[in-house]
């Protein structure tokens, strides 16, 4: 304990010694307006008070209502050696409340660690309204760069477009929504940067549901891009469910955008048949302009329904809330209303991370303890 802090072992005579702290502003306002004025115990109801702070901080709260305890029986033993002439002076002081500061202090201490032990076995109103496992969905994003991956993204999000163009490395965001009384959560996954890291990129593909593959209608590489993307998902994905690959194709949830179709015939370097005869008719496929947003909208409603998503997750079909008035719809809060119980509502989750590597390497590969008895159960491999 530090040098001027109350002990169990203080003699009568310690009253006449004068204790030396600092109490800083925030100290004096939550001990009441009373206690600026300068009274007999005031100096040992702040040093207390500061004592307790750090064994709370430091030790838990038993420590530091130990030391309370001590202070108070200590602070009694004060005002009976005081007499009645001092005992009259304090009463005065605290004459709006019977017990002394210490108590107070005590008991606000007390039933703070109630309250916290209560919270701790509620059960939490929020997580009734937590999302579903089969509500939680990843969207990722392939093809080269320059084709307007980052600018159909900004149509998804309603944010307009942007002419200028700036390279994506990876870029990780997260959109919460409220459809009929149910909670959904999209993660999208711009995977650009991993063109050049193939097993990060099969890791990618490996923990996605629903693929937007797109190239651009001025480059054939891009297309040829994506017809390779395609068969790697294809083969992944068979591989990781033990389907075949007929199977594969028709479950698998992607779609394949031929974007800027805005420009003039003669730039145009693949055709509409080219596109249909390479991927198949079981092939989700659009033609869109992210610049003058056509068919986005068609492409948003195909990758819900493809990806058991409901309608109503497209960017027109829900309104945009804040955060807070969208917390407050899910805890049910009463005193914020924003819309109806059954309308969409959605945001962009400023807070998103992408998961660690090692976590999504787990995901894929599942609990080590659910293949120990199965030696023979083949794994889907990275790399």
């Amino acid at each position: 304990m530090e040098v001027g802090s109350i002990s169990a072992g203080a003699q009568t005579s310690s009253t006449s010694h004068q204790f030396s702290c600092r109490v800083s502003s925030d100290d004096c306002q939550l001990l009441g307006s009373r206690d600026a004025q300068i009274s007999p115990g005031s100096s040992k109801v702040l040093l207390a008070y500061k004592n307790a702070s750090q064994n709370l901080n430091l030790s838990g709260i038993k420590v530091g209502l130990g030391i309370l305890k001590v202070a108070t029986s200590q602070r009694r033993h004060d005002k009976k050696t005081h007499g009645d002439a001092a005992t009259t002076q304090q009463t005065n002081c605290d004459n709006t409340c019977k017990s002394s500061p210490l108590d107070q202090l005590a008991a606000l201490l007390l039933h703070c660690h109630t309250r916290r032990r209560q919270i701790v076995h509620e059960p939490r109103e929020e997580h009734s309204f937590s999302t579903k496992p089969q509500n939680c969905k990843r969207i990722v994003v392939l093809g080269a760069p320059r084709v307007g991956k980052t600018s159909i993204l900004r149509r998804y999000l309603r944010d307009g477009f942007v002419e200028a163009y700036q390279p994506t490395s990876e870029d990780f965001l997260r959109k919460l929504f409220r459809i009929r009384g149910e909670t959904y959560q999209i993660d999208i996954l711009d995977a650009s940067g991993e063109r050049d890291f193939p097993a990060k990129r099969r890791l990618s593909i490996l923990t996605g549901d629903i693929f937007l593959l797109v190239f651009s209608v001025d480059d054939r590489s891009s297309f040829e891009e994506v017809c390779a993307l395609r068969r790697e998902i294809l083969a992944a994905k068979s591989k990781l469910t033990k389907l075949s690959h007929h199977l594969t194709k028709q479950k698998l949830a992607l779609v394949v955008c031929a974007n800027k179709v805005d420009l003039q015939q003669c730039e145009r370097e693949v055709s509409r048949a080219e596109v249909l005869h390479a991927l198949g008719d079981n092939c989700v496929y659009f033609e869109t302009s992210a610049k003058d947003s056509t068919n986005l909208e068609k492409v948003f409603e195909a990758l819900a329904k493809r990806g058991g998503l409901p309608a109503e997750t497209g960017p027109s079909q829900h309104r945009k809330v804040s955060l807070h008035s969208y917390q407050a719809m899910r805890t049910g809060h009463t005193s914020v209303q924003v819309m109806g119980h059954d309308d969409a509502c959605g945001l962009l989750y400023p807070l998103a991370r992408r998961p660690s590597f090692s976590a999504e390497l787990r995901q894929v590969t599942g609990p080590q303890n659910a293949c120990k008895d199965v030696k023979t159960k083949e794994r889907c491999q990275i790399q």
